[in-house]
C-alpha cells in the first residue's frame, strides 16, 4: 500500500514530478490526522457520557492505527491533485 505508479494508464501523465516530490504529502497526512482526532474527540464526548483520559487516548490511538494507511494513501492522493492535471495528452 501507498506504492506510486511511474505513469497514468489513460493519458500518460508522470506521477513523480521530482525526487521528493511526495514530502509534501506529509502536511496532508498531518491536516487528516488532526480531522479524525477532532471528529473521534468529539464523537466520543457526545455519545459517552464521562470518558477518562484513558479513553480518548485509547480511541483515538486505535482509529490511527487502523486509518493510517488510507490516510497516507489519501494524502499522497489529495497531494498530487493539487499539482497535476487530467487533460488528456495522447493524440486518439
Amino acid at each position: 500500500m501507498g506504492a506510486v505508479k511511474e505513469k497514468c494508464e489513460h493519458c500518460g501523465e508522470a506521477f513523480s514530478k521530482e525526487p521528493g516530490f511526495y514530502y509534501g504529502a506529509m502536511y496532508v497526512s498531518y491536516a487528516l490526522g488532526v480531522a479524525v482526532f477532532v471528529a473521534v474527540f468529539l464523537l466520543t464526548y457526545l455519545f459517552y457520557p464521562n470518558p477518562g483520559a484513558f479513553e480518548y487516548i485509547m480511541l483515538i490511538g486505535m482509529m490511527m492505527v487502523v486509518l493510517g494507511p488510507y490516510l497516507y494513501s489519501l494524502s499522497k492522493i489529495i497531494w498530487a491533485n493539487l499539482f497535476m492535471s487530467y487533460k488528456n495528452k495522447t493524440n486518439d
